[in-house]
């Protein structure tokens, strides 16, 4: 049963991991850029990783 918990946790967590670092490695190509130049910056649905505590912090500035 223990076995089963720890693989969906490490599942997630593997999940969370891999969707951040395509999305911010797309963000930042170069390819990323300039389609943000070009159809400028389009809100996607909000993940609830957005609501994170990190983000609350960019923000304000």
């Amino acid at each position: 049963m223990k076995a089963i918990i720890f693989y969906i946790v490490g599942g997630f967590i593997l999940y969370i991991v891999i969707e951040t670092a395509v999305r911010r490695g797309i963000n930042h190509s170069n390819i990323g850029q300039f389609l943000e130049k070009k159809y400028g910056v389009k809100e996607g649905k909000k993940s609830f990783l957005d609501d994170d505590l990190d983000n609350e912090n960019k923000e304000d500035y």
